[in-house]
């Protein structure tokens, strides 16, 4: 059997919407959560290398002290794409470095987080059996949107300005 084919320019509307409806710092707080169910397909292949995981800590700092340099968020996105380059091939480890260039993208264009999502997905479904992928990132694509609805939920509950 062969594999579907995954691409990154599927249109989710209903993602989408949601999405529109977040602020920046609710969709950091996404990007972060989404990459990382998929940072350990690097990790493990590229233990001493940490510029997708260096890509996270720089976001969640702008998260936590709402101090932007795009200098330094650039750096890291590009240090972490220039990771995934490094890869090569498509493997779920080029996939999550990418998603972890994305995330911390967040902090300039919030769009960028779906970016993020979307390559946590291709992590996933590069990672799974031709008979898995379809159903595996069927999941993953339902965890992304229930864990996006709960953080906007907490947003609107306790708004932190931004």
């Amino acid at each position: 059997m062969k594999k579907p084919k995954f691409s990154l320019l599927h249109h989710d509307r209903e993602m989408e919407e949601l999405v529109e409806m977040c602020d920046k710092v609710t969709l950091a707080h996404w990007a972060i959560a989404c990459t990382t169910r998929v940072i350990h397909f690097y990790e493990a292949d590229y233990p001493d290398d940490a510029r997708p995981h260096q890509a996270l800590l720089t976001l969640q700092t702008w998260i936590e002290t709402g101090k932007f340099s795009m200098n330094v968020i650039r750096s890291a996105a590009l240090a972490s794409h220039a990771a995934a380059r490094e890869v090569g091939e498509d493997t779920p480890a080029r996939s999550a470095a990418r998603a972890a260039g994305q995330a911390v993208s967040t902090a300039h264009v919030a769009a960028h987080a779906l970016g993020a999502a979307n390559y946590a997905m291709q992590a996933i479904h590069r990672a799974a059996s031709p008979e898995e992928a379809e159903n595996a990132v069927a999941n993953e694509r339902d965890w992304q949107y229930h864990m996006l609805q709960t953080l906007y939920r907490k947003s609107t509950q306790n708004p932190t300005p931004c």
